[in-house]
């Protein structure tokens, strides 16, 4: 079973550090340099400095951003920048924010320790495939911190709303212990729950969900790795701090969950000529095209992007194209040659897949080598951007996949291809942490 443990948590004493907004950030893996930086400058205390600590000239395997990480740690726990909570309890949380569609949503769930469980053999289960270097950075960090400072984010199904209205009832909405608003305008606000009749019911309610992870599967695999490695050296032990990992619960029938697309940016030189890529994509696509001038370039993409958005709402597999130096947009939807190639499985049938597969692989022919130079990008405007000042040499846009489909992926025991999802918004890291000494 889907076992959630509420604990001591580790939390920033605002009488300490001041404004809360100042010492936390977003997941370390939508953090660039330039952000980094910003972060360093914002507060002594802020998390970035444990969570993503910078590479400094002279490093060595005994003193690095992973020690400098534990050092500035147990630096702020001693003087009380941080503080463990008393009691055990499961921390309410609510995100407000603005999706690019424009209308106010709420997405709410829960931060608890939930205990570790190897992929195909309980209750949770993957939807991604991972990278190597990810998952050492991770380890090394939790190795050397024994701590969680930022959440995995994890879906669960609850048509009813029962957990969360068993939570809720035990908080004072309009109190809550940390609220802040980030860089992007999104509100944060979290609440603790101790009522320990209340975390018993929701500790019952949990048991029997499986859980889908929406974000964190190099944080999961190295915590599990970790986990191992403390169970190898303590065997007869009956539970240690690192079989449990920090996650944050959201309902996958909560309204106010977004998948975003994660767009991909393709750069020179390219493995093929442009045109010859068309060709060979006329194959298993046919093709919408979608011509512009300077004066019209807003209103055409307009169209173009509508265009691709409504595919999602039927079963058409449809792509976007945007080609620097060009005076164009396309839009390539899947005809039946294309379609006949597709595997039966959930994961052959998601559009990331068939772009990996017919798009980059067989018309663009790029080897794994090739992909590695990729870049990800999730806003649309920046995306364009990017096309039209030469920063890359070609877009393809996507329609993120459904929540169903990700389900239907993570039952199967199969993984999307790196970079398939993009779930918004994030959980802030350094609103709670879990110390595991």
């Amino acid at each position: 079973m889907a076992e959630i443990v509420p604990f001591r948590g580790v939390l920033y004493d605002p009488a300490k550090v001041g404004d809360i907004s100042r010492v936390v950030s977003p997941p370390y893996d939508v953090i660039g340099p330039t952000e980094q930086a910003d972060f360093y400058n914002r507060h002594s205390c802020n998390i970035v400095r444990l969570e993503l600590g910078r590479d400094e000239p002279g490093d060595t395997v005994g003193a690095n951003r992973y020690t400098r990480a534990k050092a500035y740690l147990e630096e702020w726990l001693r003087k009380g920048d941080l503080r463990r909570d008393n009691r055990p309890g499961i921390y309410l949380y609510a995100i407000q924010y603005r999706p690019p569609s424009g209308e106010e949503l709420t997405m709410c769930g829960f931060l608890s320790l939930v205990t570790l469980e190897e992929f195909g053999t309980g209750r949770i289960f993957p939807h991604e495939n991972t990278r190597a270097a990810a998952k050492s950075d991770r380890y090394q960090l939790l190795e050397t911190c024994r701590s969680n400072f930022s959440p995995i984010f994890s879906l669960y199904s609850d048509p009813e709303g029962r957990i969360m209205r068993v939570l809720e009832k035990s908080v004072d909405e309009d109190k809550p212990r940390i609220d802040v608003t980030d860089d992007d305008g999104v509100r944060h606000r979290m609440w603790t729950v101790h009522n320990e009749a209340v975390l018993a019911e929701a500790v019952a309610l949990m048991a029997p969900r499986p859980l889908f992870i929406a974000d964190g599967h190099h944080r999961y695999e190295s915590a599990l790795r970790y986990r191992n490695a403390q169970r190898a050296s303590q065997p007869s032990a009956d539970r240690l701090p690192s079989d449990l990992v920090l996650m944050y619960f959201s309902s996958l029938d909560d309204a106010g969950l977004t998948i975003l697309p994660t767009h991909r940016l393709i750069h020179g030189p390219l493995p093929c000529p442009v045109e010859e890529f068309r060709k060979r994509m006329t194959e298993n696509f046919t093709v919408k095209e979608f011509p512009f001038t300077n004066a019209t370039e807003a209103a055409v993409r307009e169209r173009f992007l509508h265009a691709l958005r409504a595919a999602r709402s039927s079963k058409e597999h449809v792509l976007g194209m945007a080609v620097h130096g060009e005076s164009q947009y396309d839009l390539y939807a899947l005809n039946a040659k294309g379609d006949s190639k597709l595997g039966a499985s959930a994961r052959d049938r998601l559009d990331v897949s068939l772009l990996q597969q017919l798009v980059l692989r067989d018309a663009m022919r790029m080897t794994a080598h090739d992909e590695e130079r990729l870049t990800y990008m999730k806003d649309e405007d920046a995306v364009f951007r990017a096309v039209a000042a030469g920063d890359c040499e070609m877009a393809i846009l996507l329609n993120p996949p459904k929540i169903t489909e990700v389900k239907d992926v993570a039952r199967a025991g199969d993984r999307m291809p790196h970079k398939s999802t993009y779930f918004y918004p994030k959980p802030l890291t350094g609103l709670v942490i879990n110390k595991m000494d």
